[in-house]
């Protein structure tokens, strides 16, 4: 069930409800469909719903616990040789159950909610830095990252939905 992000609140209760609020459309978008289903792709596209819930589990993974808490990768990504298989995440998603990858979305979220409680304020930075420019990241830029990333590919994911099926909407 999605709920709407909070009408006013702390500046981190608002960051992290409109983040919620994004998770929850992506995994609303891939609601009922068949592992045959989210694997489908348009004519225009390789990307699939399972591609992108997948995905999404890995920048939350890397955002959260590896560039900003400096966690080691999960187990999940641990070994993946991201330079010969830059695709990795999007490739091996349609082998996964319907289920398997909600599971791996809401934990990736779940560990991503745990490490923002626990910042002491989103002035907190990262423990990676930048490669671009060799600055560390707020946790608001995280939080900001965040939002923007999912709600775009929560737009990718219309898209597909439609094209499944026709269901359209919020």
């Amino acid at each position: 069930m999605r709920s709407d992000p909070p009408d006013s609140g702390s500046e981190r209760d608002l960051l992290c409800g409109f983040l919620d609020y994004q998770r929850e459309t992506l995994l609303l978008k891939a609601e009922g469909l068949t592992a045959g289903q989210l694997a489908q792709t348009i004519p225009s596209s390789s990307l699939t719903l399972a591609g992108l819930i997948n995905h999404l589990a890995l920048v939350e993974d890397s955002w959260f616990r590896v560039r900003f808490a400096g966690h080691p990768e999960d187990e999940i990504w641990a070994g993946v040789d991201w330079h010969a298989d830059p695709d990795h995440e999007f490739r091996t998603a349609v082998d996964l159950t319907p289920e398997e990858l909600r599971r791996r979305y809401a934990d990736a979220c779940a560990r991503s909610r745990e490490i923002v409680a626990a910042a002491p304020s989103l002035d907190e930075l990262s423990v990676e830095t930048s490669t671009r420019t060799g600055d560390r990241w707020d946790l608001r830029w995280v939080l900001l990252h965040m939002i923007e990333e999912t709600a775009r590919h929560a737009g990718h994911a219309d898209l597909l939905r439609e094209a499944i099926d026709g269901v359209t909407g919020e």
